[in-house]
């Protein structure tokens, strides 16, 4: 009921403050594995919000760090629900916005120039498969849940010297494109561009990647940042996010 009523005063003051839409700007904080949906999603919002919205996307942890410390953001959308969580509970984020948006997938993913698809994990231990490509696991939720993965298959020991680290999922991804890791573990929904190949990574293997978005407190038009996690997880966003394979709320 209180976020019921949260949500309804702030969908009035966001009908007052309407006419001033074309005037508003949003700074969106968003997990990496998001650039590629938000890309078709954001300017779909513009159009129909009359806002400006500038998209920063990076590492979940990182930009947890820099909220906590003030950094610029309106909106946060994380690849692990439970840094919103922490935010929510520190008072940084606004409890009454915190949205479940999707869950993510992980795949193995093979660079189409270093020759046969990878279908296992196990195909990591090849001695032609050089160098595999992760994020980092101190800060990125994808790259926890490969380390998850590796460990669970009992295979983390044996790769760790093969190990190259991406900043994020998408440095991860660009690793495998340019040739610099034979393969690697990635987000379903950044590996389909031309260079790459992927396998289906068994969930069972790793912790859920249930993703999260929640309105910055500090934010100066809280109604707009709250438009666009409901524009996501909507009837415009969902068949985006669903085409870059996400899995939904009620998909759960």
């Amino acid at each position: 009921m209180r976020r019921r009523s949260f949500l309804l005063a702030l969908g009035a003051a966001g009908l007052a403050r309407r006419a001033r839409a074309a005037d508003a700007a949003l700074t969106v904080f968003a997990a990496a594995d998001l650039v590629f949906a938000l890309r078709e999603i954001v300017p779909r919002f513009e159009k129909a919000m009359g806002a400006r919205v500038t998209l920063v996307t990076g590492s979940t942890g990182n930009f947890a760090q820099q909220i906590r410390h003030g950094g610029p953001a309106d909106v946060f959308f994380a690849a692990d629900e439970s840094f919103v969580d922490r935010l929510v509970t520190e008072g940084v984020l606004i409890r009454e916005t915190r949205t479940l948006y999707a869950r993510g997938r992980l795949v193995l993913a093979t660079a189409r120039a270093f020759g046969a698809n990878l279908t296992g994990l196990q195909g990591l231990l090849d001695p032609t498969v050089r160098h595999v490509a992760i994020a980092n696991p101190v800060h990125a939720p994808y790259g926890r849940a490969a380390e998850q993965a590796l460990r669970k298959a009992g295979l983390w020991d044996a790769l760790r010297p093969k190990l190259v680290y991406g900043e994020n999922i998408r440095h991860a991804l660009q690793f495998i494109q340019t040739g610099a890791a034979e393969a690697g573990i990635v987000a379903r929904s950044v590996a389909n561009v031309p260079e790459v190949q992927w396998t289906p990574v068994d969930p069972a293997l790793h912790a859920p990647l249930n993703q999260a978005a929640a309105v910055v407190r500090r934010s100066p038009r809280p109604e707009l940042a709250l438009a666009l996690i409901q524009f996501v997880v909507g009837a415009e966003g969902r068949p985006v996010m669903k085409h870059y394979g996400f899995v939904l709320p009620g998909e759960l």
